[in-house]
C-alpha cells in the first residue's frame, strides 16, 4: 500500500512538473487545437474516473474517485466554453442593415 502510493505520488509530481513545461512553451496560436486535444484528454480520464469511483465499498480509491470525476467534468466543460470563445473571435461579423 505505500509502495503504491509513494509511486503514485512520484507519478503525480513528475506529469505537474512536466505538464507545467510543455504548456508553457506553447505559443499562443495554438492553443485553440490543444484545447480540442485537452478536452479528449480530459474525457478519458473522466470516464476512468467513474470507473474507478462506481464501486460499492467506499474506500480511499472511491473518494479519490469521485474528486476525479468533479474536476475532470469542470475542467472539460471549461475547456469547451474557452474553446467555443476563442472560436467565436475567428467568426466574421455580420454588417447590420
Amino acid at each position: 500500500m505505500t509502495e503504491g502510493l509513494i509511486a503514485g505520488i512520484v507519478v503525480f509530481t513528475l506529469a505537474t512538473f512536466i505538464g507545467f513545461e510543455i504548456i508553457n512553451k506553447i505559443p499562443p496560436t495554438l492553443h485553440t487545437p490543444l484545447m480540442s486535444g485537452s478536452n479528449a484528454i480530459s474525457g478519458i480520464s473522466l470516464v476512468g474516473a467513474l470507473l474507478v469511483s462506481g464501486e460499492r465499498n467506499w474506500h480511499l480509491s472511491v473518494i479519490l474517485g469521485l474528486i476525479a470525476v468533479i474536476l475532470s467534468t469542470i475542467n472539460v466543460v471549461g475547456g469547451f466554453l474557452v474553446t467555443d470563445r476563442m472560436l467565436q473571435m475567428f467568426k466574421k461579423k455580420e454588417a447590420k442593415a
